[in-house]
């Protein structure tokens, strides 16, 4: 890639600019990993991991000489604060839609020079939404859905997720909430709130940590849910669904369908 007039040197502080450059033949361009990434598992024993997701190892960035530093989110201010300030050119994406996930992957590929790869991905991307749609179409029923990214406090889905629980044939019950950029907005005050919209489907995604449908049977009251008295109790990986990259749509919009399409059959038999 001498005399490559695009980045030649990346560091990627979250897993889906990593994912991005991988699946677009660019992965020779990335110097240095956010120590969360697993896709692709191989990025893990190919490139060295210089960061977590509120925290990074600067001195180990520069020392890397990155000429682009790719993060995401306000969360990661300071970080890219610290990074500007020694000269680096930072780029924080910020999308939190499923429109925002194509034209991030579409963007970046087109930053290191790979469009017509970006494009190729898109459109994989575009197909497999457009095939959920079609086959959510068909369901007997929409299924009433909660989604929970973690248990204490409990905090409901982000806004591309509820956005791929509709697209996959279910209704999220605090959709509303996922229009909160921020992770506060998404807390419950109380389970009330859950026994108020009684959730014919639960979905865990606690990202750090396995989901347990055990510890949510325990819950006081929780057992008068549909969604525990008829064991509709299930987890989606965080990697494949809670970061915003082409996993959430390739892999957790499928996983996601799979899901409700089934729970829709038991509830109309």
């Amino acid at each position: 890639m001498k005399g490559d007039r695009f980045p030649q040197r990346i560091v990627c502080l979250t897993e889906e600019p990593t994912e991005v450059l991988y699946r677009t033949g660019e992965s020779e361009r990335i110097v240095g990993i956010s120590g969360f990434t697993v896709r692709p598992a191989r990025a893990r024993k190919e490139k060295p991991k210089v960061s977590a997701f509120t925290s990074a190892k600067v001195d180990r960035i520069l020392d890397l000489q990155p000429d682009l530093v790719i993060g995401f989110s306000d969360i990661q201010a300071d970080i890219a604060q610290a990074l500007i300030k020694q000269g680096v050119e930072v780029w924080i994406a910020n999308h939190r839609s499923v429109q925002g996930i194509l034209d991030y992957c579409l963007r970046l590929a087109c930053m290191v020079g790979a469009r017509e790869r970006g494009e190729a991905l898109l459109a994989e991307m575009e197909l497999t939404l457009d095939r959920v749609r079609a086959s959510a179409a068909q369901l007997p029923c929409r299924p009433r859905v909660y989604f929970e990214e973690w248990d204490e406090p409990r905090i409901t889905a982000i806004s591309w997720v509820s956005q791929l629980i509709e697209i996959a044939g279910g209704s999220d019950v605090f959709a509303e909430r996922g229009q909160s950029s921020l992770a506060k907005g998404r807390i419950l005050a109380h389970d009330a709130e859950v026994f108020a919209v009684a959730p014919q489907l639960m979905i865990g995604s606690w990202c750090g940590k396995r989901f347990s449908p055990s510890r949510v049977r325990e819950r006081p009251g929780w057992d008068q849910l549909p969604a525990v008295r008829n064991d509709e109790l299930h987890e989606i990986k965080s990697a494949l669904i809670l970061q915003p990259g082409p996993a959430a749509i390739l892999d957790g919009l499928p996983a996601l369908y799979e899901l409700i399409a089934a729970a829709a059959h038991r509830l109309t038999n």
